[in-house]
């Protein structure tokens, strides 16, 4: 199937996240080690994901095998045992993304270790914004998506290169102390949307006074791999303590062809700022 330039330019942009919160890398093949200087809680975060990874892997870019994800349990013997995850984390992509979306979802004394074509590979917990999911008999449910997604989605970079980032959101996982609301006060956007779905939702809105994205979009609005919905203060509710939007609404295309915002909100708004 032929892809659009804007879903390539999210792919590119999605490969570039990186690691969670409080410092792990996403590269499976690297050791989670890059500890921040100070963090709070595990919010810090380095990001490096490309877009190709996230759009383009053969984990959640299949409807079938997305399915067979959410429905079971976050855990190595429930990806191994079906045999469309156990399929899709051969590829390279699928494993950089399961990685983000390990770390976004479990706990931090928590890992999943598979074994792919006789390699064991380490997916480490950090966030854990839906630790229920990594659970025996667990699933990722609507709420589950929205965090995850909105934490994954936070994580994009444009040119794949690792900046710090504070990740705050309505949760109490994603608390920000009075240190780190002091070194990281730029608010850049706020990302939420559903990675898992049919037709995958990736969205942010922009804070009041901003205009662009770069360590997400690069220099250009209208080639992002993640779709611009709008103002943060007409999307969302009003922000929290911490300066984060919760409960943003997205826009979504009518047949007419008109764009109108969303009825239900994105318990997963996940908000990013910058030093």
């Amino acid at each position: 199937m032929e892809q659009s330039p804007k879903l390539a330019a999210f792919v590119l942009a999605v490969a570039a996240l990186s690691t969670s919160a409080c410092a792990a890398s996403l590269d499976p093949e690297a050791p989670a080690d890059e500890a921040e200087d100070t963090a709070s809680q595990a919010v810090r975060a380095h990001n490096a994901l490309t877009s190709n990874a996230l759009t383009s892997n053969a984990l959640t870019a299949d409807v079938m095998t997305a399915r067979a994800l959410t429905a079971r349990a976050l855990t190595a013997e429930a990806l191994s045992s079906n045999a469309l995850t156990a399929a899709a984390l051969r590829d390279p992509d699928a494993r950089t993304l399961l990685k983000y979306i390990a770390s976004c979802a479990l706990p931090a004394d928590e890992s999943l270790t598979v074994s792919v074509d006789g390699v064991r590979l380490a997916f480490p917990g950090e966030l854990g914004l839906a630790a229920r999911w990594g659970q025996q008999g667990g699933a990722c449910d609507g709420a589950c998506r929205s965090w995850v997604s909105g934490c994954v989605l936070a994580r994009l970079n444009y040119l794949g290169q690792k900046v710090s980032i504070s990740v705050r959101g309505d949760r109490k996982e994603l608390h920000a102390d009075k240190a780190e609301r002091a070194a990281f006060t730029r608010r850049e956007a706020t990302y939420f949307g559903d990675i898992f779905a049919e037709q995958p939702v990736y969205q942010a809105c922009l804070p009041p006074g901003a205009s662009a994205i770069p360590r997400v979009c690069g220099p250009s609005l209208e080639a992002c791999a993640v779709e611009i919905a709008g103002p943060c203060d007409a999307l969302c509710d009003e922000p929290t303590g911490d300066g984060s939007f919760p409960n943003c609404r997205g826009t979504v295309r009518r047949p007419s062809g008109k764009i109108a915002v969303g009825k239900a909100p994105h318990a997963g708004s996940v908000t990013v700022f910058l030093r």
